[in-house]
């Protein structure tokens, strides 16, 4: 049993100690602070974007980095998750995209301003987190297969529209995502102007489909359906 002073001496020793190792935990992480926070990527267009993100009080349904709301979703690493053509197209117009379904408010932004939430958005993306948010589950692929490993070994390339906003859904030969239903032999089952108009409205052909409006262009969607009805 320790005596008064000996209980006093403890007392003060360990104080000290855990407060050296506080302070130094403390400095540590003070300076981490600027590489964990990809501060050096802060570009004019960052800033313009956060302000934008303030301005129209995003962090009333969203949350970043955990702080926000949770009416809508997480959006760290939406970039990542999404990638910018998806982005682009859903912040001119998202209600165009989910008929029916999104409750988000159509800003009416410029592309400008969309540009730069963008580039906010995707500097968030780097922050390190230290694993922050966890890999959401909600965007399901499809396991590779042999008819998809044939597909990527013999075809041509699929259009830029279609890697960067339909794969994140459909897939073909198994390679791509599992949220909609795949489009092996669409040739077996749709002609280029049904397969069109399906592109250009999906509400129109099917009503209370979950197929969004893309808004693509006559080009665009000229491109998509060649290659589509191409794959076998």
């Amino acid at each position: 049993m320790l005596s008064k002073s000996q209980a006093k001496l403890f007392f003060l020793a360990t104080t000290a100690g855990f407060s050296c190792v506080f302070l130094g935990l403390t400095v540590d992480t003070i300076r981490q602070v600027p590489a964990r926070s990809n501060a050096d990527q802060i570009t004019p267009a960052v800033v313009h974007g956060k302000e934008l993100w303030e301005s129209n009080n995003c962090m009333g349904c969203h949350t970043i980095l955990g702080e926000g709301a949770y009416y809508a979703p997480e959006l760290t690493k939406v970039v990542e998750r999404r990638g910018v053509p998806w982005l682009q197209t859903f912040l001119k117009d998202p209600e165009a995209m989910f008929p029916g379904q999104r409750k988000m408010v159509k800003y009416d932004f410029t592309d400008e301003e969309i540009d730069a939430i963008i580039a906010f958005l995707a500097w968030n993306g780097k922050v390190d987190t230290n694993g922050f948010p966890a890999e959401p589950d909600m965007r399901q692929t499809a396991p590779p297969s042999a008819a998809g490993a044939t597909l990527a070994a013999t075809a041509s390339p699929p259009p830029p529209t279609y890697t960067a906003i339909c794969a994140s859904c459909h897939s073909i030969g198994g390679v791509g995502g599992a949220v909609g239903p795949a489009l092996d032999g669409l040739a077996a089952r749709y002609s280029a102007a049904e397969l069109d108009r399906w592109l250009a409205d999906p509400q129109a052909v099917k009503p209370g489909t979950a197929m969004p409006k893309l808004n693509l262009d006559d080009p665009t969607r000229a491109a998509l359906v060649t290659w589509l009805l191409a794959q076998k």
